[in-house]
């Protein structure tokens, strides 16, 4: 029974960092970024996702830092990005989130945010959509910017100085045409090749730094199922020790069996 109660104990452990990722608690173990990131209830005009926790991830350009664009234009500025902890997917998975752009920058000043698909060497697998500030016409996918490879739909701003506080002193405040937020938008991408991933979301200033931008994102799954989180350091170790007793003890009894034959 012994043994049976500890490989019970450490597929539990398994399961628990397989179900954990969630931003209801919080980023996840093992998501990184650089700049102004990290989780929110529903706020001003965010709401929380359809079909998502009692908290969104969500980058801005309020307190964001340099270099942060995967796509070097001229114009860049500050920014964000967050990145997700490794997951492993199939050729076919379904790679589903979603995402709300929100900006008080507006006019000329083409704020800008995305997420990419990365490989474990950051390189780029897919950029998925983009998004960007623009007086007329759809604000996904970003005008100017690369082709994405993710199915989301074309989405107009809802126009207005937007109430959010990721925007920091730019919350309720609006800098000419092309401010307010997308609402929330799905998207979904087939996962080309098997293999291992980071998934990234961005966001930057163009041209000034004067007026912010953010991206909320949430409910993300490959083939229906969380991202799991890295289990944390006691989990871990209990799940290994776990794992080491019950070889230990399946040692010892093809020991006693030979012995006795």
């Amino acid at each position: 029974m012994f043994p049976k109660l500890v490989v019970a104990t450490a597929v539990a452990l398994l399961s628990h960092a397989a179900s954990a990722q969630s931003f209801s608690s919080g980023l996840p173990s093992g998501w990184t970024g650089s700049g102004s990131f990290g989780t929110s209830a529903a706020n001003g005009v965010v709401s929380l996702a359809p079909g998502g926790g009692s908290q969104y991830g969500f980058v801005s350009t309020e307190g964001g830092v340099t270099g942060v664009s995967p796509f070097g234009l001229s114009g860049d500025r500050t920014g964000s990005v967050l990145r997700s902890s490794i997951f492993s997917a199939q050729a076919g998975d379904a790679l589903d989130f979603d995402f709300n752009f929100v900006t008080s920058d507006g006019a000329g000043f083409s704020d800008y945010g995305w997420a990419r698909l990365l490989n474990t060497d950051f390189s780029q697998a897919a950029l998925l959509f983009t998004a960007r500030t623009t007086t007329s016409g759809n604000t996904v996918p970003g005008f100017g910017l690369p082709a994405t490879n993710a199915t989301v739909s074309a989405s107009p701003i809802i126009g207005g100085a937007p109430v959010w506080s990721a925007l920091g002193s730019s919350s309720n405040t609006c800098y000419s045409g092309g401010c307010g937020y997308t609402g929330w938008v799905s998207s979904t991408f087939s996962i080309a090749s098997s293999g291992n991933y980071i998934l990234e979301f961005g966001v930057v200033n163009w041209s000034d730094t004067a007026y912010q931008t953010g991206l909320a994102f949430d409910g993300i799954t490959i083939a229906g199922t969380p991202i799991p989180a890295v289990p944390e350091p006691e989990s871990l170790a209990m799940m290994l020790a776990g794992l080491g007793l019950v070889g230990a003890i399946a040692r010892r009894r093809q020991n006693k069996v030979a012995n006795q034959g």
